[in-house]
């Protein structure tokens, strides 16, 4: 295998950045670019050490003062012997050590490459391996649970169990149909439709869980509409912090789509500002009524604002007949102003119902509060095992789909080995989805999405 280097800390300007080398001829690389200031060579370094010195040019001149690292296979994040140098961050400076080490016999690295050799090492399971982006990108507490519970192998236990079960259900299977003569208990249907079951039930929650997981690591698609002048566009700027959206007195100032992203607590709202909800004759404002409308039919969240100033409007009512059954949280905007609004018709169609004032920012926390109760009020233990990606909740639909058409074969009365077929490709995409028995572009597929240099 070949000798790699990368930069692995961000593409910016910072204290220090570092340059990691790692193949069977990591510390050759190292000791060709680096010079001890104590004398000693590279190749002497023990494990899990460092030495202060100079990297110097192929001219043999002064680069810049260094620390390099050493970690000897098999006790590296690779499983290989890894160098890594820690020189000061500028961008030019790490770019010209990065090179010296290429011109000393590394190649660069691709996306993933390090941790892909991890896993090729055994160092980390392909769950595990995913994890490590999830912790690079973690946004809030949340976040960062789920993917160290990830890291931890939580997911990977969870499956592994599963996959343990229907194994031993394989190998019945299998020493019944193979040993006849033996004096081996039969497979009564009635017993393996439970046992199934129980697994299917299993796989089933674990399946569960990845919407939440998908709701931290995408955020949740909000779209704030109401008629003209409730305060929609105010409320996207108190959100936002800032003024992302314009702010008059006159009706139809938002026509198109205003996009922002914002956190609130643990929660990611992707959050969408639409033209204010009414009849018009203006081209334009219909088509961005039309688009508010589509927006709201696709939202996995309704901020649904209404003037507490004001008395219900049929385009109120027609917005509250239109969100139908969708999460929704009804704003009454302007509570600092005015109570004309009839709050127990509102109650009616919502339950959360939430007086607050965009203006000031009064009433903030408790919108907040509703958001986390109708999103993470049930969310799942982190530690239990959380789906972090469409790859995994495939393989687990897939071995779902096997498990059940299992099932029916043998309510069926279908030969036992049609059953057996039917669970060994579930088998195979746990096994899968855990990496144990992972094709390469599976593998290819997972660590494409990595950063060089991780």
């Amino acid at each position: 295998m070949s000798t790699i280097a990368a930069i692995s800390t961000p593409n910016a300007v910072g204290g220090i950045a570092v340059i990691r080398i790692s193949g069977p001829d990591a510390l050759t690389v190292a000791e060709r670019v680096f010079t001890p200031a104590n004398g000693k060579p590279v190749s002497a370094m023990a494990g899990y050490t460092c030495a202060y010195g100079t990297v110097r040019d192929q001219a043999g001149n002064p680069l810049d003062d260094v620390v390099l690292t050493v970690f000897r296979a098999p006790h590296s994040y690779t499983g290989e012997d890894t160098a890594e140098l820690s020189c000061h961050g500028g961008l030019f400076l790490s770019r010209q050590v990065l090179r010296l080490c290429f011109a000393a016999g590394a190649e660069p690295a691709g996306p993933g490459e390090f941790t892909k050799r991890a896993f090729l090492a055994g160092k980390l399971s392909l769950t595990q391996a995913e994890s490590v982006m999830d912790l690079i990108s973690a946004r809030g507490d949340a976040e960062l649970r789920c993917a160290r519970s990830l890291r931890e192998g939580a997911v990977f236990r969870r499956i592994h169990a599963c996959t343990d079960r229907l194994v031993e259900l394989l190998s019945d299977l299998a020493a019944w149909a193979d040993y006849p003569e033996e004096d081996i208990p039969s497979v009564e249907p009635e017993n393996l439709c439970a046992a199934l079951t129980g697994l299917q039930e299993e796989l089933s929650a674990v399946a569960a869980t990845y919407d939440y997981g998908r709701i931290l690591r995408e955020g949740i698609n909000t779209v704030i509409v109401g008629r003209p002048n409730v305060g929609k566009s105010t409320l996207m700027n108190r959100l936002s912090g800032f003024e992302r959206s314009i702010v008059t007195d006159v009706a139809g100032t938002t026509r198109d789509v205003v996009e922002e992203s914002v956190r609130l607590g643990d929660l990611t709202l992707r959050l969408s500002d639409t033209a204010g909800l009414r009849d018009t004759v203006d081209r334009v404002e219909q088509i961005g009524v039309e688009i508010a409308y589509r927006r709201l039919e696709d939202a996995e969240l309704v901020l649904a604002v209404f003037d507490s100033t004001s008395p219900l409007q049929p385009q109120d009512q027609e917005l509250m007949n239109r969100i139908g059954n969708r999460r929704a949280v009804a704003v009454c905007n302007k509570s600092d102003a005015g109570a004309l609004l009839d709050m127990q018709e509102i109650a009616r169609h919502f339950d959360y119902v939430i007086p607050l004032s965009a203006k000031t920012g009064e009433g903030m926390e408790k919108l907040s509060d509703a958001l986390h109760a109708l999103f993470l009020a049930d969310a799942p233990d982190p530690q239990a095992g959380i789906l972090s990606n469409e790859r995994q909740k495939h393989c687990v639909m897939a071995a779902l789909e096997q498990l059940s058409a299992a099932i029916s074969a043998v309510r069926a009365g279908e030969p036992l080995d049609c059953v057996t077929v039917l669970l060994e490709d579930g088998a195979d995409v746990l096994l899968e989805l855990t990496g144990e028995r992972a094709t390469e572009a599976v593998v290819g597929q997972v660590f494409a999405r990595f950063c060089v240099g991780k």
